[in-house]
């Protein structure tokens, strides 16, 4: 394995919470959010510049449009939102009467959405209930919503094996990495199974599974929020790979990005941080590493 390089892309870019990036080939650029500040991020790394647009509310993801724009997860509605107009439309509205919100979502590769919502947190990450759903929404204009697991603390990171047999997911909780048979074709899923578990006492060290990515090999990077880290876990024995450092505690998201898609791309967070924690100047901030030996696979668009 090659020896991987951290480095800092954009320092404390993300005042609240960053999360759920998005490497979109055809702009050759990143998209990220900001959770609790309402915040869409773009950042092209040819330039070096980010571009930024502020909803009303919170926003769990950001994945583009085969159409165009980006459909994001607003609260609990799916909409759509026009990048150079800002326009907000919305399409579709889950767990009506609830005070859930969106989380983490992917698209799948027929374009179906898999997005997942999160129970009213009085604090950051302290979720009373079990409340969240895991749904996916059709590929089409009707934006049919099909709820597929129920009961969950914060649906969270996910992501399909290069054959789109097998559906990775966490619950972040249960400190969970799951895995699925999934049916491509009907958009299904089935004999849900724990592929990595976070032992008990293990918090300082693994924190909280949180967004995840999978390269090329089969392996899945996670990160590891409260631990200071993205992990590579095998699948198959639940065994820890390789470890990722990061100078701030609160880790979130990861995905593969770059022209040959072997840069991996890292969210973090400083909202609500601890004064035990100590002083964090580069939590909240977007960084890259290089040099991992393996690749990703390209994100895909919502095909409507």
């Amino acid at each position: 394995m090659a020896s991987p390089k951290v480095e800092v892309v954009l320092k404390g870019c993300c005042p609240s919470l960053g999360e759920g990036p998005h490497w979109d080939t055809a702009s050759q650029t990143l998209l990220y959010v900001d959770i609790r500040t309402g915040g869409i991020h773009r950042y092209d790394p040819q330039t070096k510049q980010e571009s930024k647009i502020t909803l009303d509310g919170t926003i769990g993801f950001v994945i583009p449009c085969e159409r165009g724009g980006c459909v994001v997860g607003l609260n609990r509605t799916l909409s759509h939102v026009d990048w150079n107009t800002k326009e907000v439309t919305p399409l579709s509205e889950v767990d009506v009467g609830t005070k859930n919100r969106f989380n983490d979502a992917k698209c799948d590769s027929l374009g179906r959405l898999w997005a997942g919502t999160v129970g009213y947190e009085e604090k950051p990450g302290i979720i009373d209930k079990a409340d969240g759903f895991l749904y996916s929404f059709s590929a089409d204009q009707g934006h049919t919503a099909t709820k597929h697991l129920q009961d969950l603390y914060i649906s969270n990171g996910m992501d399909w094996t290069d054959d789109n047999r097998t559906m990775y997911f966490i619950d972040s909780i249960p400190r969970k990495v799951f895995a699925f048979d999934f049916n491509l074709a009907e958009g299904k899923i089935e004999n849900q199974r724990t592929v990595v578990e976070f032992e008990k006492d293990t918090e300082a060290t693994y924190g909280v599974p949180d967004g995840m990515c999978i390269d090329n090999e089969g392996k899945i990077w996670v990160a590891c929020f409260g631990a200071s880290c993205v992990n590579r876990f095998d699948p198959e024995t639940g065994k820890t790979l390789q470890t990722l450092e990061f100078p701030c505690t609160n880790i979130t998201s990861c995905c593969f990005g770059g022209k040959n898609l072997d840069e991996l791309y890292v969210t973090s967070s400083q909202y609500n941080l601890k004064p035990e924690q100590g002083p964090q100047p580069l939590a909240g901030s977007l960084f890259k590493v290089t040099g991992l030996g393996v690749k990703g696979h390209p994100a895909n668009d919502y095909k409507v």
